[in-house]
């Protein structure tokens, strides 16, 4: 194609216009105004002005030059059609254009201001002395040049991870979701999880798989930052006006972002856990709020997401209710820790010398395969060799709690992650944990209770709120004690009383539960009536409420809990006592200071050792009694009937571990004790004469025993009847014997 009749044109073209600006300057002698007036209603207004038409042709010749592809222009012709088709809008003369080449004008009953930018424009100044119409002024040094399009670049502010460790088919998943047209996808999971490393590791294997795709990335903990990463996408792109202080930011690079001539890109929103930070700063642009009061009304960051369909929007969050402000539910991919051998990799990797594979196995399971933990422990481990070693790493971990969060407080290298988060993983967690606490008090009071349980299978029944209930039966009683025409007054209405007080408590538990998955901080099972929650998460809870003086308060309440519900270890009670079994056994390890509350946690104690010596369960029967023994022999006294009890399991407990030398010291002191507290004829004396009747069986002390047994018979058929259980197994047992005996006589 023959591009000069085109240029040729163009020159005309210009010509012209130059000639029209030529005859708007004023010349010595002559009346200005009048000729500034009549040159900038001849520059400016109207559809048909002449200087509209120029430019009609000059835009028209332009792209037809860029569509042959004789010469590239780019921003520049985008730049001269925002000009013109302003023009061509502004019949009444109140026009402004902040672009390639800045145009301001109104005209209305105050004095007027005109600012034509371009390359060769002088200033032009009038004060309008004649009256003769509106002062002037032509501001040409405002233009911005137009830049040189930049290639499509990537700004992720870390640097790529070489000893990056894959996981599974998380990269693909996220992959094959951000290549949809417009699409939104969020990565939520707890914070030190990973969702922003394979953010980062997505972005790189973005710009390796194509060149031609642009990629964002933007900060997103807080409003001021999310403005930050607008303003660094303008910088990046090279965006005209981006440095005029009055340019509303979110709209010019969205703007930019829903031109599909911008080529492919990729915005990533990392950390958007804030709901507050989504809702964006009110325009500055003074006419904007003059404009139907559009600022007043609250804008948000997902309005400045376009849905191209050459773009895609990845958000990384721990909060899923955040990440629904931006994306939808079907769009989010839920990110939890990495699998075993990911997380034994990882380990290896960032240990980086050879380790012991059994070790460093366990040491990933220990910290439950939560990648930020796994590579804050390899920093310590690494930092203080060779003094440390993985082994000695998990045998302080083991010790105690107090322990565990030393090590986890270690706030080890940036670790790529973004300045103002923590390397420390119960600090991140922590953070969260205020802001459940400022805004929903009570799913913070859930989520401290729940920290003290096993980390699985936790019952909802033993978290519900005991002392409202209490307090609410205790309501209706009275109500009920003022006699029987209040009773049969007011019935209906406390039954309703009731109904909404229960409605509400549980609408209330509901929504704590919703803020807590929220987090990813537990979990509902496939039996929906329990939860899981991860040991990690607990400890750190714990270690949150120690540092506000709540810890004791939330133990107490949990053993309040649990003590009630922990029914005794009779056979009928075993599948209630399998459920509750593992978490009574963590009370072991959590004893509380008060008083009272230690009298609960021997009693739960005592309830749990004599399930575990029923089942057979040697080792936990004896630990739980022993443990129960002492504390009540403290608390109460040797000769308590409680502390009779603890002694006599303890006895049962060593009966059962072949220790009968030991089981005989406890069950005579057991015994003695109580035919003189509660007398020679109480059940619970006959109880501890054939239990130590069973224990000399056991020795082969077959005449004492026969002897002991025959003692505990006479008295139980005396006093309890021929046909009560005890009296019938006691015959039993002492028939057998005298059986055996013979058998051996003979």
């Amino acid at each position: 194609m023959n591009a000069q009749p085109i240029l040729k044109q163009c020159e005309e073209a210009l010509a012209e216009l130059r000639d029209i600006f030529r005859k708007a300057c004023p010349k010595g002698g002559e009346n200005r105004t009048k000729r500034i007036w009549r040159g900038a209603k001849t520059v400016f207004f109207g559809r048909d002005s002449q200087v509209q038409k120029l430019l009609v042709t000059i835009q028209d010749d332009l792209r037809l030059l860029e569509q042959k592809e004789i010469y590239v222009i780019g921003d520049k012709l985008d730049a001269l059609q925002q000009v013109t088709e302003a023009l061509a809008d502004n019949e009444d003369g109140k026009y402004t254009h902040s672009g390639a080449g800045n145009i301001i004008a109104n005209e209305g009953g105050s004095p007027t201001n005109y600012v034509v930018s371009g390359s060769n424009n002088r200033q032009i100044n009038n004060p309008g002395v004649y009256n003769e119409g509106p002062s002037i002024s032509f501001n040409y040094a405002t233009l911005e040049r137009p830049e040189t399009p930049p290639k499509p670049s990537s700004n992720v502010p870390f640097r790529r991870d070489p000893e990056y460790v894959d996981r599974g088919t998380l990269l693909d998943q996220i992959r094959e979701k951000c290549a949809a047209p417009a699409s939104r996808i969020a990565l939520v999971g707890l914070g030190g999880v990973g969702k922003s490393q394979l953010a980062i590791e997505h972005c790189y294997r973005t710009e390796e798989a194509s060149l031609e795709t642009w990629v964002f990335w933007v900060h997103a903990s807080n409003t001021a930052r999310i403005e930050q990463g607008y303003r660094d996408i303008a910088d990046q792109v090279r965006l005209a006006g981006r440095n005029d202080p009055q340019v509303d930011v979110f709209k010019l690079v969205h703007k930019w972002l829903r031109n599909d001539k911008n080529g492919k890109w990729l915005v990533v929103l990392d950390n958007a856990d804030d709901a507050a930070a989504l809702t964006l700063p009110a325009n500055n642009d003074p006419k904007a709020k003059a404009s139907s009061g559009d600022s007043a009304r609250p804008r948000f960051l997902s309005s400045y997401l376009p849905q191209s369909k050459n773009g895609s929007v990845l958000v990384t969050s721990r909060t899923r209710s955040v990440a629904l402000q931006l994306v939808e539910e079907g769009d989010i991919l839920s990110i939890g820790p990495m699998g075993d051998a990911s997380g034994q990799e990882l380990l290896r990797t960032k240990l980086g010398e050879e380790v012991d594979e059994d070790r460093t196995a366990e040491l990933a399971k220990a910290l439950e395969f939560m990648p930020l933990a796994l590579v804050q422990a390899a920093a310590y481990i690494r930092q203080r060799a060779p003094r440390c070693s993985v082994q000695q790493y998990l045998e302080q971990f083991h010790k105690s709690d107090r322990k565990r969060t030393g090590l986890l407080d270690y706030d080890g290298g940036r670790l790529r992650r973004d300045e103002e988060a923590k390397n420390s993983i119960l600090i991140t967690w922590q953070i969260s944990f205020d802001h459940i606490l400022q805004t929903r008090r009570s799913a913070a009071d859930l989520l401290s209770l729940m920290s003290f349980f096993d980390r699985q299978g936790i019952p909802e029944a033993l978290l519900r709120n005991q002392d409202r209930t209490e307090k609410r039966h205790g309501g209706v009683e009275a109500i009920n004690r003022d006699g029987e025409d209040s009773e049969s007054d007011s019935k209906d209405d406390d039954d309703n009383d009731n109904d909404e007080l229960e409605a509400s408590f549980h609408d209330g538990f509901e929504k704590d539960i919703v803020t807590l998955r929220n987090y990813s901080f537990i979990g509902v099972t496939t039996n929906v009536s329990t939860f899981d929650m991860h040991g990690l998460v607990q400890l750190a809870t714990r270690k949150w409420l120690e540092g506000q003086g709540q810890l004791e308060p939330w133990k107490q309440q949990y053993i309040h809990n649990l003590c009630a519900a922990f029914p005794t270890g009779e056979h009928k009670n075993w599948a209630q006592c399998q459920a509750l079994f593992p978490h009574a056994k963590s009370a072991l390890l959590q004893p509380p200071k008060s008083g009272e509350s230690l009298q609960q946690w021997a009693l739960l104690l005592y309830k749990v050792a004599w399930y575990a010596w029923q089942k057979g369960n040697v080792g936990d029967a004896e630990k739980l009694s022993v443990k129960s023994m002492k504390v009540r022999k403290k608390q109460l006294g040797k000769e308590h009937i409680d502390t009779l009890s603890s002694m006599a399991m303890a006895g049962l407990a060593a009966n059962l571990a072949g220790r009968w030398k030991e089981a005989e010291e406890l069950e005579v002191q057991v015994m003695e004790t109580r035919k003189r507290v509660l007398g020679e004829e109480h059940p619970s004396t006959l109880n501890a004469i054939g239990n130590l009747a069973f224990t000399l069986k056991s020795q082969n002390r077959n005449k004492e025993a026969i002897l002991l047994m025959e003692t505990c018979f006479q008295l139980r058929k005396r006093i309890l009847g021929g046909h009560h259980l005890d009296t019938e197994s006691s015959l039993e047992a002492l028939t057998q014997w005298q059986m055996e005996n013979m058998e051996i006589v003979n």
